[in-house]
């Protein structure tokens, strides 16, 4: 299913980009109305139903655009998703549509685990240290695991910079036993 949600989030970034829509506008839009889906069961069904017009469904977008004030191009995506029954991976969707968008823009993904809580002066360091490494602006989120003892893991893509006590403490472990 990753592949489908990919080949939709690719081509609705094109449309994005190539009608020079605001971004952060199109997500904000598309997080609403998954926000919307997620929280009503009856809205799932409808969508879901086969037994359903597809005018009646687009007919219950078309209101839903109204009342959020979504764009045009947001609600056309939204209706190739419930014409061609993928309304049901928007969440998936939207994600990679993100990703996209990141990528597109030249935006690093980080996620950034530490020991404990990082003071901002840390966090800009991180980030430049990562800006160093993949020559792109980040776009940083940060949690905590106490169970790193010190220092910080940084996940980038499918990259993972294990820079942590434990890891630390492990890669050591790894070595003394292959002696």
């Amino acid at each position: 299913m990753a592949a489908v949600a990919s080949r939709y989030s690719r081509a609705f970034a094109d449309v994005v980009f190539d009608t020079k829509l605001d971004t952060t506008k199109v997500t904000q839009d598309l997080h609403s109305v998954l926000s919307l889906v997620q929280e009503s069961s009856e809205l799932q069904h409808v969508w879901a139903n086969p037994s359903i017009a597809p005018e009646q469904k687009r007919n219950l977008l078309d209101a839903i655009v109204a009342r959020l004030g979504l764009q045009k191009q947001v609600r056309n995506f939204l209706a190739v998703l419930i014409d061609h029954h993928r309304i049901s991976m928007l969440g998936e969707i939207t994600q990679q549509f993100e990703h996209e968008l990141n990528e597109r823009l030249g935006l690093a993904e980080a996620e950034i685990t530490s020991a404990r809580e990082l003071s901002d002066g840390e966090r800009r360091e991180m980030e430049l240290q990562i800006v160093n490494l993949t020559g792109k602006r980040v776009l940083a989120k940060y949690s905590t695991d106490s169970h790193l003892l010190g220092g910080a893991v940084v996940r980038i893509g499918s990259t993972i910079y294990d820079g942590s006590v434990r890891g630390q403490l492990q890669k050591m472990k790894e070595q003394l036993s292959s002696s």
